[in-house]
């Protein structure tokens, strides 16, 4: 490749990344987008399990989610407002798509994932996309025997009380955590899982606090 062919190249890569930054600065911004939790949740200061716990979620309560980032949003509500996890949240009815969480809330640029615009050792511009945020693992807690039911899913280090008339049939524990089920609010009386099990008899409806280690 000849220098001046090269030098348009460069010119050409250098003119699509300051029109990307263009794009991104002058977009207006973002307004908030109604969420529903699908599930008992944490709320972290965070975007990360090993952000601190500040509130919690039940199932249903209603949400603003102001941005995401990788696959958790925060979002705003009565009390603290802090970071959820997308695979808990629902919009407009539907689950979210908890790999670009952005599209479904609407937020097409802030939030979403970002790319990099570079020029490769042969001359040829390159775009480097970022990887897929992985799975945090989980367990799943289910009304009824045979993971059959309504179901909220924790993650390591997460802990939660039951409500009244809130029972455990069964656990999808394909990570091999370490889980704690209760029949005492203050974390006594438990018996402790690390596998699935597909059904936990008369001892899940004494189940009372739940905790995953």
């Amino acid at each position: 490749m000849n220098r001046r062919t090269r030098k348009q190249l460069l010119n050409l890569v250098t003119g699509v990344a300051v029109t990307a930054a263009a794009v991104v600065v002058f977009l207006p911004a973002a307004q908030a987008a109604p969420g529903t939790a699908t599930n008992n949740v944490n709320v972290r200061s965070g975007p990360g399990t090993g952000y601190a716990v500040v509130d919690a979620l039940r199932r249903g309560d209603r949400v603003d989610v102001q941005r995401c980032q990788g696959s958790w949003c925060y979002v705003v509500k009565p009390g603290p407002d802090g970071w959820v996890s997308a695979n808990y949240l629902s919009a407009g009815g539907r689950p979210v798509d908890a790999d670009r969480p952005g599209i479904s809330f609407g937020f097409s640029v802030p939030g979403g994932p970002s790319i990099s615009i570079g020029v490769g050792n042969d001359g040829r511009p390159t775009v480097i996309r970022p990887r897929p945020p992985q799975r945090d693992a989980e367990v799943c807690f289910y009304e009824d025997r045979g993971m059959r039911g309504s179901s909220f899913c924790l993650e390591e280090g997460e802990r939660t009380t039951l409500r009244r008339g809130e029972y455990i049939g069964s656990i999808d524990n394909p990570d091999g955590l370490s889980v704690q089920l209760c029949t005492d609010r203050s974390y006594r009386e438990c018996r402790t899982y690390t596998t699935s099990a597909n059904s936990l008899g008369r001892f899940g409806d004494l189940v009372t606090s739940v905790r995953v280690r």
